[in-house]
């Protein structure tokens, strides 16, 4: 009786020590990490040219991050692929912190769930530190081509031209998923910088249709005079509430509506921040609090209020678990039909 009492009371003993020295351990890991990103420079990659929404998301949030890092946060933008050159280069990156991305979930995912040439990257492996928002996309058409509703576009036959920049970007894909849940005759031209880039070419008429989400969408619309038809999701769009969604505006049997609902799916795991593989633990949960903070900044979430950079912010923890949860989960039967569909974009 005398050992069980004294084997308790050292149990005790120890449990209140590490109760009293674990916030103090942890305070000084943040202090720690607090010290190292002090007057370092940390790199934003984007994964596509300037002007677009990703680009804009990045530079709006660089200098909120650059405040709760205490380093100086620049954005450098690596396009090529619509995005798969940059995540590349990232994911091989040094695991220290100083080199972090915002990606198209969606992107990512279907390259890595078609074995997409070229994706060399392991989305099990990499560091997550948040979702920054999830938009619905938008199906848009240049003045040129005379169609204002998705009636018209399914009247008769056309060739549908699309404005993309890589096999899997968003703009492909979106434009891929839309052909084929619609079963159009469509031509996917890749090689553009961006949605930027792509949306002049459609504003001018080279091409016909572009695929984007509403948040730039909205700006094209204004600035390039490009026509939405439809929300290609299950709900309406903040921008355009008067816009129908794909499933209203349309009438889908049981197979194309799998479509359209698998590709809502993918399109919810949205611009995602993330880190390459390796970091340490204090260190990425360091970055994961700053980026937490930064996105949570009411100066913040009010400048994207008045420039309509909208943020629908997801944890670490969540971000990984949507990120890696549409890999698993499909069946073989579905991750053919996927891949011959994005097969169109290439």
């Amino acid at each position: 009786m005398a050992g069980t009492k004294t084997l308790r009371k050292g149990s005790f003993v120890l449990s209140v020590v590490l109760a009293l020295t674990a916030p103090a351990s942890s305070a000084a890991a943040q202090e720690s990490e607090q010290a190292f990103f002090s007057g370092k420079t940390v790199r934003f990659v984007v994964g596509f040219g300037a002007g677009g929404g990703y680009d804009s998301y990045a530079r709006m949030l660089a200098p909120y991050l650059s405040k709760t890092l205490g380093a100086t946060v620049i954005v450098e933008n690596r396009p090529g692929a619509g995005g798969l050159v940059a995540l590349n280069g990232v994911y091989i990156s040094p695991p220290d912190g100083l080199t972090m991305m915002i990606v198209n979930g969606t992107a990512a995912v279907f390259s890595q769930l078609t074995d997409l040439k070229g994706a060399r990257y392991d989305l099990g492996k990499i560091g997550y530190l948040a979702t920054l928002s999830a938009p619905p996309s938008v199906w848009t058409v240049g003045p040129h081509y005379q169609v204002k509703t998705i009636a018209q576009a399914l009247t008769g036959s056309r060739k549908w031209r699309w404005a993309a920049s890589g096999p899997v970007d968003s703009l492909s894909d979106g434009a891929a998923f839309t052909c084929a849940g619609l079963k159009l005759d469509c031509q996917i031209v890749l090689g553009y910088k961006g949605s930027n880039d792509a949306a002049l070419a459609v504003s001018r008429g080279e091409m016909d249709a572009l695929y984007v989400t509403d948040t730039s969408a909205n700006n094209y619309v204004q600035s390039n005079g490009l026509i939405p038809l439809a929300t290609v999701g299950q709900k309406r769009s903040r921008f355009f509430p008067d816009l129908p969604t794909i499933f209203e505006a349309a009438k889908l049997n049981a197979d194309q509506q799998w479509v359209f609902n698998f590709r809502h799916t993918a399109q919810s795991l949205g611009r995602i921040l993330v880190v390459p593989p390796g970091l340490t633990g204090n260190r990425l949960a360091f970055l994961e609090a700053a980026v937490a903070k930064a996105l949570r900044d009411p100066k913040f979430l009010a400048e994207g209020d008045k420039r309509q950079l909208y943020t629908d912010y997801v944890d670490a923890a969540g971000t990984r678990k949507n990120a890696t949860s549409i890999v698993t989960t499909v069946t073989p039967e579905q991750r053919k039909l996927v891949q011959d569909i994005l097969a169109r974009a290439r």
